[in-house]
């Protein structure tokens, strides 16, 4: 499935929750954290619904390859000149709380609150 109609990001793609959206394209979807964890803190996220990393098969590669490069790329956009954390929780046990794929992307001057 596509697109799964109960799934917080997926509402957040199709533009029935807002967000406050640092990139687009016709792959991603990126916007700041309504909870950050440091003083920039983005979701990367794939439009189409994966549940979690754990679903990923090898016809995914090629987006987990353009989200990673996608990263780097947007911390510098936004300021972020010392170095970034990524972070993709997968499962119950591996602290996942929205189910679909997400990248934290997470960055600025320390000390963070988390991590």
């Amino acid at each position: 499935m596509s697109h799964d109609p109960n799934c917080l990001f997926c509402k957040i793609v199709a533009g029935q929750i807002p967000s406050r959206k640092v990139y687009e394209d016709e792959q991603v979807l990126a916007f700041h954290d309504i909870h950050p964890w440091a003083p920039v803190h983005v979701l990367i996220i794939p439009k189409l619904h994966i549940a979690s990393m754990a679903d990923l098969g090898a016809e995914h590669a090629g987006l987990m390859g353009h989200m990673s490069v996608l990263a780097p790329r947007l911390m510098r956009e936004l300021g972020v000149t010392n170095g970034f954390r990524t972070v993709i929780n997968t499962g119950q046990d591996g602290g996942q709380e929205v189910y679909h794929l997400h990248m934290h992307v997470m960055g600025g001057p320390r000390p963070w609150a988390k991590g």
